[in-house]
């Protein structure tokens, strides 16, 4: 298996490391914090500064996993350009359709590809960090057509190790699809629990499971919340158009007969659509990676609603939702 080089060991960086090590890979880290490098060293894993991670990425050809938040991406994209510039470079951001640019401009020799495993907490740190994070979990492995297919088969790979499945599809489509289901969920947190706030201390007194569930993400640090949102700002607004059409006609419906049947009815649905597609069935399919129409078919798959599983030899083995 290939070795692993992890640059961040926060919560998702960390427990890259955790599940790579415990895949049986060779795997080692580097952060800029002093914390989360004294943390992971106390509990047995390799951590070395990060120009020496990078040196030995070389030497063992290994894949390089970028893991800070996207605030920092272009600070290691630069050390990454000094110390490794040729190597599989991959990352687990939330937000994608901008890092080929950023790594065309800094480090643009490296094979790479874009990544985000749909998995996380509102704790941070490699304190938060488990083997386990991304076990069931959609990990999006990007499909554009200038990807590299070694790294894409190297990240794929890792993926899967870790205990996810892979999700194959363009970094545009990822970031749309983002802003719907990750973006949009954390604005209407952070609105939700500062109008809760402003109940008082009844209010408080009498949260429960839909606040609580509601509210849960705002634990998340700020800085990471709005580096993820405002880095996604385009696809974002869109989202946030579509939220405020909804509320308008919620609060005109309201304030004219009453009713909120249309919203609510609206929203049962959507939740509906979500346990209908976990529940969906699904037929096997075979992608021959070596095919040089293979990228445009895991796209189709992943469009789809489908995922990547696993591989046998050259060929990914997919499963993708069966129609009724």
């Amino acid at each position: 298996m290939r070795s692993v080089c992890v640059i961040g060991l926060g919560l998702i960086g960390g427990s890259v490391l955790r599940a790579a090590v415990g895949a049986g890979r060779t795997a080692w880290g580097a952060t800029a914090s002093d914390t989360d490098a004294e943390a992971a060293a106390a509990s047995g894993f390799d951590i070395v500064p990060a120009a020496d991670a990078l040196r030995r990425a070389v030497a063992d050809d290994a894949l390089v996993v970028i893991a800070v938040p996207l605030t920092a991406i272009d600070t290691v994209l630069r050390q990454v350009a000094e110390f490794a510039p040729e190597c599989l470079l991959t990352d687990v951001a939330s937000v994608i359709a901008d890092q080929p640019e950023a790594v065309g401009r800094y480090a643009p020799a490296t094979r790479y590809v874009g990544g985000h495993p749909m998995a996380g907490t509102s704790a941070s740190g490699w304190s938060a960090s488990t083997a386990e994070l991304f076990h069931g979990a959609a990990w999006v492995v990007t499909t554009d057509v200038d990807t590299d297919a070694t790294a894409w088969r190297a990240a794929a790979d890792l993926a899967i190790d870790c205990g996810a499945h892979v999700v194959p599809v363009p970094a545009g489509e990822h970031d749309a699809a983002v802003a719907r289901i990750s973006h949009l969920p954390h604005v209407l947190a952070a609105i939700l629990a500062a109008c809760g706030a402003d109940g008082g201390p009844l209010a408080m007194a009498l949260a429960a499971g839909s606040f609580g569930d509601g509210t849960r993400v705002m634990g998340t640090r700020p800085e990471l919340v709005l580096a993820m949102c405002e880095g996604n700002r385009a696809a974002l607004l869109e989202a946030v158009d579509d939220a405020l059409g909804r509320l308008g006609a919620a609060r005109g419906a309201l304030a004219s007969t009453g009713a909120l049947r249309a919203t609510v009815m609206a929203g049962h649905d959507g939740r509906a659509s979500l346990e209908a597609h976990r529940a969906t069935k699904a037929t096997r399919v075979l992608v021959d990676l070596e095919d040089g129409d293979a990228l445009e078919e895991l796209s189709v798959i992943g469009a789809d609603g489908g995922r990547v599983i696993g591989f046998d030899g050259t060929m990914a083995v997919a499963e993708v939702p069966t129609a009724d």
